[in-house]
């Protein structure tokens, strides 16, 4: 979070709005742009910029939720949350600290092709919901393992050294 704050500090007293700087050729570029809505611009009108607050201030609260029922010891999760949790928050900020909208910078494509803008703030969000996704998909895997049935040359096995 401290990180996105940052960076969208830099971006808005180094660059001017909507004029690209190239980092990495054509391919990557730093360019000033504002988002008054959520991922990939998508927008609910002239209130989008507390609509889409109230939704981040839900989502802080049910990954709060998610760590603290989390079991000591899990990295990955506690990782993925903090991730995502992070990013959430630091994309709420610019909602409450510009009125113009989220500041986004991070511009990549080839020529005239280009991804949506984003900001360190999405790429950790993105980050997180990826890797809790793993996370939850190894969790789900591992507990139907153990509740497979297990055959019977298993339980004679696991009953002959009782």
């Amino acid at each position: 979070m401290f990180f996105d704050v940052l960076t969208k500090l830099l971006v808005q007293h180094s660059l001017h709005e909507l004029e690209p700087k190239r980092i990495f050729g054509e391919y990557v570029r730093f360019t000033l742009v504002y988002n008054r809505g959520a991922a990939f611009s998508m927008s609910l009108g002239s209130q989008s910029r507390w609509i889409f607050g109230s939704f981040a201030l839900i989502a802080l609260y049910i990954l709060w939720k998610l760590y603290r029922q989390s079991a000591p010891g899990e990295r990955a999760r506690a990782l993925a949350l903090g991730l995502a949790w992070g990013g959430a928050a630091g994309n709420l900020i610019d909602r409450i600290r510009e009125p113009r909208g989220v500041v986004d910078f991070v511009d990549v494509g080839v020529g005239t092709v280009r991804f949506w803008t984003f900001n360190v703030a999405d790429s950790a969000v993105t980050a997180g919901a990826v890797l809790l996704a793993w996370v939850l998909w190894r969790e789900d895997r591992e507990t139907s393992m153990a509740k497979k049935p297990t055959t019977d040359a298993t339980r004679v096995e696991g009953r002959t050294g009782t």
